[in-house]
């Protein structure tokens, strides 16, 4: 009988995607289920980055390319970061990645290791906390309250540096909470790393998804000798509606790009040709996509919050980016809906998806009892019908 690894042991499945295969067993078995459970967006990619890929492939550029991705579309890569950010970076500063979760993971495992502690805020994406892991590294867990709007404060991340930390990992927009800091937050937190050395991991693949007021940042830009300290981890899959073409990246010096090769190379080699082709297309074309998924989306978050706060004992802290709203149904614990004593996020999306056949994400998976997450990115005719029953479903709590 073939051994089953520690490591393999110590991982737990993603959240997101064990919620999203239940619902897609019930929707086999017949079953109408308003599933709010995945991140992707319901848009088709662009027609003309599709466009672009099946010219590349007719064109024969099928093959293999360099591990860190074509010149083509780090060149694409850097001029978008400058026009966006007024960051400057070179090819040896750009890596791409089969998705931003591969960036993550590889910048993970060329920066810290076994004894090496990174701090991350909660609530916080699913994966953080188990590809730290998986490094040896130990996930430091910091969190952030709803009462200061789910932002980890300067004075929290001063209390949680200790020698061993090598890493910051920072998320805005945030998911699950759409929380956005802004560029004076994001200054006093990276201030306050300014007499540590470790690193600052950014995750910002939700920049062009805001909303309102709030502005995206990077973080690379904030301080002159941020530069050399921090890995910006993107990607194409929310703002393009771009997910199964998986094409993530990270800007980063030079060493920390040339390691995240290294591992790359003997990992997966290269990402997709074809899909870099597509990339090429969606960073250098016509952004007026963007502009209209954005505003669509920005529809949704406002129709989405309204529902959420016409239900009693729902608190709803409204999303200024991303597209998921996490929301507080603290006040339904200790009730019993059917058989089921509802005493956690756990038993509430469970019994939830079971009886009401809607399907959320429990909040202690982003390091948040009491919450829950619902991605608004599905039409507006399915928001209204999901959310109305999960308000009759609420109603026969007992």
């Amino acid at each position: 009988m073939i051994r089953i690894s520690q490591l393999a042991n110590s991982v737990k499945p993603s959240a997101t995607i064990a919620a999203g295969t239940k619902a897609r067993q019930l929707k086999a078995a017949g079953v109408k289920v308003f599933d709010f459970s995945l991140g992707e967006p319901d848009f088709d990619t662009p027609k003309h980055i599709c466009a672009a890929a099946e010219k590349a492939a007719a064109g024969g550029q099928t093959h293999y390319t360099p591990t860190a991705g074509t010149a083509e579309v780090k060149a694409a890569i850097a001029n978008w970061y400058k026009s966006f950010h007024g960051l400057d970076c070179g090819p040896e500063n750009v890596i791409v990645s089969n998705g931003a979760k591969q960036s993550l993971h590889n910048a993970l495992a060329a920066t810290v290791g076994p004894g090496d502690e990174v701090i991350i805020p909660t609530p916080y994406w699913v994966s953080y906390s188990d590809l730290v892991s998986m490094t040896g590294a130990t996930p430091v867990l910091v969190n952030a309250t709803p009462a200061n709007g789910f932002k980890m404060t300067p004075a929290q991340l001063r209390a949680a540096v200790t020698p061993k930390t090598r890493v910051l990992m920072l998320n805005s927009p945030c998911n699950p909470t759409g929380t956005v800091y802004s560029r004076d937050e994001l200054e006093s937190l990276v201030d306050a790393m300014d007499t540590t050395d470790a690193a600052i991991l950014s995750d910002e693949i939700y920049e062009q998804l805001i909303y309102g007021t709030a502005k995206p940042t990077c973080v690379a830009t904030l301080r002159p000798w941020l530069k050399d300290r921090t890995i910006t981890v993107s990607g194409a899959s929310k703002s393009y509606a771009m997910t199964g073409w998986r094409m993530g990246w990270a800007i980063a010096p030079a060493a920390v790009v040339k390691a995240m090769d290294t591992i790359q190379s003997q990992e997966t080699s290269c990402p997709s040709s074809v899909s870099q082709a597509a990339l090429v297309a969606a960073l250098n074309g016509p952004q007026e996509c963007v502009a209209e998924m954005r505003k669509e989306f920005a529809g949704r978050r406002e129709l989405t919050v309204g529902l959420l706060n016409a239900i009693s004992g729902v608190k709803i802290p409204a999303p200024e980016g991303a597209f998921y709203a996490f929301f507080d149904v603290s006040a339904y614990f200790g009730k019993t809906f059917g058989t089921t004593a509802v005493t956690d996020s756990l038993t509430f999306c469970g019994a939830l998806l079971e009886q009401a056949h809607v399907n959320l994400v429990p909040g202690v998976a982003f390091g948040a009892e009491g919450f829950v997450r619902m991605s608004f990115a599905t039409n507006r005719a399915t928001i209204e019908a999901g959310l109305a029953k999960l308000k009759e479903w609420l109603a026969t709590g007992s």
